[in-house]
């Protein structure tokens, strides 16, 4: 995405940067109160954010990540003491249909569990097939995750309603060696603790590259995205 513009989030489609309209698909969805997680370049984000805030009236607290090298487990352990209660945990490069966020909020969750929406479309002509991280579940449980599994029947949208046992997920998953949110998800599926939430077809797209660009500007031109 370098040719695009230097700090991801803040590319923009169609004038507005994908760090707000990620905002947006989320506030349309039912959610209302934010906190991010900066590093790489982050007094850029947090100032455009900070203008952001002010211009829509929207609560945006700023989480620091000074370890942001390590994988992107590091980024949502930085949040551990800042929040309080079930949070919804997206990526600042994930666009979403904010009838996936509406259904995800009514959904009833166990209180020591963390839920994942996947897509079960592995057909998905939108999904970059060498970048996603797959899944392999069942209707309601996770089994196995990652980007190089071979069996699997379903895709990671980036897309997490946590309770705090996510934390404690990531510090076994980091004490293993391994600092990613797909391992602390295999550390919950182990401990039976890892849901799936059916996104049932609804439109997703990691913006990771100038083809997903591509697609993501087509969409939000289409109104989708």
């Amino acid at each position: 995405m370098r040719e695009k513009g230097d700090i991801k989030p803040l590319i923009e489609l169609n004038g507005v940067p994908i760090i707000e309209r990620v905002i947006q698909n989320l506030r349309t969805g039912g959610v209302d109160e934010f906190f991010v997680i900066t590093g790489y370049r982050g007094t850029n984000v947090r100032s455009f954010l900070n203008d952001l805030a002010e211009r829509e009236n929207i609560s945006i607290t700023h989480i620091i990540n000074e370890d942001w090298e390590r994988s992107n487990g590091i980024s949502v352990l930085k949040a551990k003491d800042v929040i309080e209660g079930p949070f919804i945990l997206t990526m600042s490069d994930h666009l979403f249909d904010p009838e996936i966020i509406k259904s995800l909020l009514n959904q009833d969750h166990e209180s020591d569990t963390v839920t994942l929406c996947v897509d079960y479309n592995i057909e998905n002509p939108v999904v970059d097939l060498d970048d996603v991280t797959r899944v392999n579940c069942t209707r309601t449980r996770i089994e196995n995750i990652g980007k190089v599994i071979r069996d699997y029947n379903a895709f990671d949208t980036g897309i997490f309603y946590c309770h705090d046992v996510m934390f404690e997920a990531l510090e076994l998953s980091a004490a293993e060696g391994d600092d990613s949110i797909t391992g602390a998800m295999n550390v919950l599926g182990a401990q039976d603790k890892a849901r799936t939430f059916d996104i049932a077809g609804q439109l997703w797209l990691d913006v990771d590259d100038p083809t997903a660009y591509g697609k993501a500007i087509v969409y939000v031109d289409e109104g989708r995205l």
